[in-house]
């Protein structure tokens, strides 16, 4: 099995790869970790993942300047089906539009528009950073399979996915009110948090994404 991370341009690959390689290791699992900006190994690759940090106009124009590879992704994710992870901005970029300095389509893969942070509490700083606790109900996805209601993961963020449909919300946080944590709908995922810095939180999500047969 083949998994691709999307190189374009946004960093944090090199910890992302490194945490997707140390998952295959310690899962026994014999899958291939390659960072790519190829949309034909995109095409061909069994599993997706789409990393992302900064701004979500900077990482939707980043991805769009790679040739073919939106269309690369549609085929692999939309029509074949195949496994798709989004990680912070990647998550980010599976709503219809960002409001982050201006109003900027999104690959529209789960209808919802991201927008700032507003927590209720003004006590709270934003961005909104360091280790909270996740909320879900166990047994709710495959993503979470093993983990527990508490369990903490690492944020880094200034802006959140409002989803359209409250069913795509998998897990949110609590940060001046719930807040997505993760989301998905079919063959596709996204996490707000960063696997890769989540530690035992986060390798436990990347093994059942390695793992996942939607």
């Amino acid at each position: 099995m083949s998994v691709v991370l999307i190189d374009y341009g946004s960093g944090n690959l090199r910890s992302a790869a490194k945490a997707f390689e140390r998952a295959v290791a310690e899962a026994g699992l014999s899958d291939s970790v390659t960072v790519t900006a190829d949309p034909e190994l995109v095409r061909k690759a069994d599993r997706i993942v789409l990393p992302g940090v900064g701004a979500f106009a900077d990482c939707k124009a980043g991805l769009d300047a790679l040739p073919g590879m939106r269309t690369a992704l549609d085929e692999a994710v939309l029509t074949a089906g195949k496994p798709f992870l989004g990680i912070c901005v990647g998550m980010q970029l599976l709503a219809s539009w960002g409001r982050e300095h201006g109003d900027h389509q999104g690959l529209g893969w789960i209808d919802g528009e991201v927008v700032p942070l507003d927590p209720a509490d003004s006590a709270l700083k934003v961005p909104h950073m360091g280790w909270n606790e996740l909320d879900f109900t166990p047994g709710s996805h495959p993503l979470l399979d093993g983990l527990v209601p508490g369990q903490h993961a690492y944020f880094v963020h200034s802006y959140r996915f409002a989803a359209a449909d409250a069913a795509h919300v998998l897990a949110t946080v609590e940060y001046g009110g719930p807040i997505a944590a993760v989301v998905g709908r079919d063959n596709i995922v996204g996490t707000q948090f960063h696997p890769e810095k989540s530690q035992a939180t986060g390798l436990a999500v990347i093994t059942n994404f390695l793992r996942w047969r939607p």
